[in-house]
């Protein structure tokens, strides 16, 4: 997401670095540079006359601080002006202190609503909440058994007759409060464009649940045209909030930028990929920071923390102290890597990443090459690969479905993994092997290999 912004600001913030002082010429140049970064990126023209005002006002006249060269400082406040763009703080969900909480999704047909409720929902579980999904998508062919199949994915019942939207909404409500459900999560229909009848259907169904929270869907790829979708849906319902869905297709990020300056109201939540967990709160300061090339240090760590498992750390770095690190302990690191999704992804949130390697396109199939390869050997092999000769070789390409090429390969990666790992210290010596037949035959030996 954000490739073609982060490149250009890239660019920008290159070619500052490289002056000495910065005069007012200077900061006119580079914000006529940031202005059509952003007008490039899609974003909302209001938005980037508003941002590059502010940016401007506090570069002019600017106090030179020690500890900042000139073109550090620029970059600090683009930085801190884009997180206020974004909207500051994340925002912080609270419940109704007489449950059901109710959260009503809208949104035009497309927007992903559907799946970002049962996203949504996976989310509140992990809150440690009792979601129920109300699947009020009459209109749509085959809407509510794509939410059942999902919401079971999710773990989150799904509620829904086949009635009318207000009255299934109004029903599930009353459902949720009989069963103790303590979160109620509304997926509302959809129509290609905004027009009266979409209107009417939502204002109803928001009528006859009285959400706690109305969120707008709205799909990151289409650019300026959200800034419309968003007015005209926040004048009927009074939104609080948005939910960015297809953000990790959204190469220029008009929408994230646009959406809260214009609206006034927060983006509340992102969804960044296809799978259920792609999902998660919207943090305006690690958005800047990724925007800007500086990586997303933060929401990796969330990443790892929920995906590594503490047992297989832990054997991993006990394995690294004795100084053995075989293939059996690198398929098992590659499995907990898998689990934190796209490796695109984990590259783009890495604080220094050359751009080359940011946006190069990183074929996660791979990966299940290597595992297959590294499964297709014995527990012997991946202890010790230096075993593996000709004709096992052959046997393990043809077990995974590769060359001996690719196991040769894979073989040689894995050793200069290791060359490298020791050279960085993260590994410790490995055992030597004892040749000494003496000491097999039971004597004891010195250190100088002596028998007494």
């Amino acid at each position: 997401m954000f490739e073609s912004l982060s490149d250009r600001f890239e660019g920008i913030f290159g070619r500052l670095r490289g002056r000495g002082r910065l005069g007012e010429a200077e900061v006119d140049e580079t914000l006529r540079e940031i202005r059509v970064a952003l007008l490039e990126a899609d974003v909302n023209f209001r938005v980037v006359r508003g941002l590059v005002g502010r940016i401007r006002q506090r570069c002019i006249g600017l106090e030179l601080s020690k500890s900042l060269t000139p073109a550090q400082q620029v970059i600090k406040i683009v930085n801190e002006e884009l997180i206020g763009v974004l909207g500051g703080e994340p925002l912080k969900i609270t419940y109704a202190s007489r449950p059901p909480t109710v959260v009503l999704l809208a949104g035009l047909q497309g927007a992903g609503k559907t799946t970002v409720a049962a996203k949504l929902g996976r989310w509140f579980r992990q809150q440690g909440r009792n979601p129920l999904l109300i699947g009020a998508d009459l209109q749509r062919p085959a809407a509510v058994d794509q939410l059942r199949i999902l919401g079971q994915q999710a773990g989150v019942p799904v509620f829904s007759e086949p009635t009318d939207p207000v009255a299934v909404a109004r029903a599930g409500r009353a459902e949720a409060e009989r069963v103790g459900r303590d979160v109620v999560i509304v997926d509302t229909a959809g129509r290609l464009t905004v027009d009266d009848d979409l209107m009417d259907e939502v204002r109803r169904i928001s009528e006859a649940v009285q959400p706690t929270y109305t969120f707008l869907v709205l799909d990151a790829m289409i650019g300026q045209e959200s800034v419309a979708v968003a007015e005209a849906f926040h004048a009927i319902l009074e939104l609080d909030g948005v939910i960015l869905s297809k953000l990790d297709g959204d190469a220029r990020g008009g929408a994230a930028l646009s959406v809260k300056e214009v609206l006034g109201r927060p983006v509340a939540f992102a969804s960044i990929g296809e799978k259920l967990e792609d999902f998660d709160t919207f943090h305006p300061d690690r958005m800047a920071s990724r925007i800007l090339g500086m990586g997303d240090v933060l929401t990796l760590i969330e990443k790892a923390e929920s995906a590594y498992d503490a047992e297989v750390a832990e054997k991993a770095a006990a394995a690294l102290q004795e100084g053995r690190f075989t293939l059996e302990d690198f398929l098992e690191q590659m499995q907990q890597i898998k689990k934190m999704g796209p490796l695109q992804g984990i590259m783009s949130m890495l604080p220094g990443m050359p751009k080359e390697l940011r946006n190069a396109k990183i074929d996660d199939a791979e990966l299940g090459r290597v595992e297959a390869i590294i499964r297709s050997m014995t527990p012997g092999e991946r202890r010790d690969p230096d075993v593996i000769n000709g004709s096992r070789r052959a046997r393990i390409a043809t077990g995974s479905g590769t060359s001996s090429s690719e196991v040769n390969a894979l073989l040689k990666q894995f050793r200069e993994l290791q060359r490298q790992m020791q050279a960085m210290g993260l590994m410790g010596a490995p055992r030597r092997k004892s040749n000494n037949k003496k000491a097999k035959r039971g004597g004891r030996v010195t250190p100088a290999g002596t028998r007494r």
